[in-house]
């Protein structure tokens, strides 16, 4: 990241004083020191700062914040006795509507620097800021009294213990603090625990708990008396060893969690992938069938349990659904069959090979919702390749985003329209709705 940077004799534990200029992606605040870059983990535009310098990279100095001599006027105290420690959070110390602002400059820049100019507005769905969150992955550690349940500090591996936490509600978190004291009454197994991830439905009616171990499936067992423990969990397991695999035991009740978006019933695993925003999951699939023509044939691609694909197929002849993840893929079936829809095949594997082996359907649009790594070159040849009439590109990262923007521009696909859901408020992760077509 060069950023016009120039060299520089500063070395790390030097002292600086450093004035904010903008926000960058990961909630850094970025300054300058004699031409040097210099990242500011959680300081805010305006901002100046006395900082130590920790690491000096090519084109970057990166540096932990000793001192705010002048604060943002958008700086709030943050709801949250965690803040500071979490690495939950990165903006809960900056007014929500200035959040929304700074996530949607971050991303103009991110495509700007991938040669994506988008010079339109770009609507940006906001979200209530405390319960948002469905789907979490808690971390256990410690020992006896000692014995920690939350997220990790900034930059480390050690676990915040956290009594509360603003993004879970409160059946959630109840939930999370009855396992905790029930693992310190059993330390001998809690020592084989090292993460509880946790799945709850968007209306908060069905709760799933379950644990990462490094038992055998023959070994978890011991551990079902612990769903007894759990106030409002419908579904408890374990994932553990078995051979060179790893497996899902269920141990009680049900593991799936059930929703329904645009009156669509939605079961999901636990393990399985959902939009994790009770809020803006269903705005965001309207807006995916809203930005795609409907007739024709679809594909969706990393289709998960068929959130996008299922509402398009009331639009569509044909949908055609890809997945890697065996259990999103039988809850995929599972929700088509249920809602009649017969003209959606769910396929399990990986995306490139199945854009190979696919033929090419009449008026085709793509549905493109890759991990953060994104969707990579080949992908983004392949489904060009197939002249779409307009591919909906779901994504979670502006880099990436961005990189695959200009791959497709290469192919001859430009945006027509660009979208923002601040699935995740108060941290420095952002949606991304994107409507690319022929140019």
């Amino acid at each position: 990241m060069s950023d016009g940077a120039a060299s520089s004799d500063v070395r790390p534990g030097e002292v600086l004083e450093v004035a904010i200029e903008k926000g960058v992606y990961r909630g850094l605040g970025l300054g300058r020191h004699q031409g040097q870059v210099v990242m500011v983990p959680r300081a805010l535009p305006g901002e100046r700062w006395r900082v130590r310098v920790e690491s000096a990279r090519r084109g970057f100095l990166s540096a932990r914040g000793l001192e705010l001599l002048a604060p943002a006027p958008e700086r709030r105290a943050s709801p949250c006795p965690f803040f500071d420690r979490c690495g939950g959070c990165a903006y809960q110390h900056l007014d929500y509507g200035a959040q929304l602002r700074l996530k949607e400059a971050i991303l103009r820049e991110s495509l700007l620097r991938a040669g994506v100019r988008w010079d339109h507005e770009i609507p940006v769905a906001g979200s209530p800021e405390e319960g948002w969150r469905t789907r979490t992955v808690l971390h256990l550690e410690g020992r006896g009294g000692d014995l920690r349940l939350g997220l990790h500090e900034e930059k480390s591996h050690r676990v915040v213990d956290l009594p509360r936490c603003l993004q879970l509600s409160e059946a959630a978190m109840a939930a999370a603090r009855a396992l905790l004291e029930e693992m310190r009454r059993r330390p001998h197994q809690a020592a084989r625990v090292s993460d509880v991830e946790m799945a709850e439905s968007l209306d908060g009616k069905s709760l799933v708990v379950a644990l990462e171990t490094d038992l055998d499936v023959k070994g978890t067992a011991a551990l079902s008396g612990i769903a007894r423990a759990l106030p409002g969990a419908s579904g408890f397991g374990a994932m553990a060893r078995d051979g060179r695999l790893r497996h899902f035991v269920p141990l009680a009740g049900d593991p799936h969690v059930r929703s329904t978006v645009l009156g669509l019933g939605l079961r999901a695993h636990v393990r399985s992938f959902f939009q994790s925003n009770r809020f803006l999951a269903e705005p965001l699939a309207a807006a995916v069938v809203e930005l795609l023509p409907a007739g024709g044939s679809v594909l969706d691609l990393y289709a998960g349990v068929g959130l996008f694909a299922l509402p398009l197929a009331r639009q569509a002849e044909r949908v055609r659904a890809v997945e890697a993840s065996a259990m999103a893929v039988e809850d995929a079936r599972w929700n088509a069959a249920q809602a009649g829809l017969r003209h959606v095949e769910v396929q399990r594997g990986d995306v490139a090979e199945a854009l190979a082996q696919w033929p090419v359907g009449e008026k085709e649009r793509i549905v493109l919702d890759p991990p953060r790594v994104g969707a990579g070159p080949l992908v983004v040849q392949r489904i060009a390749a197939r002249r779409p009439e307009a591919i909906a590109y779901v994504s979670c990262d502006p880099a990436t985003l961005g990189r695959d923007l200009k791959a497709f521009a290469a192919q001859g696909y430009a945006p027509d329209a660009v979208r923002v859901f601040d699935l995740f408020p108060d941290t420095f992760h952002l949606e991304t709705l994107v409507r690319l077509v022929p140019r």
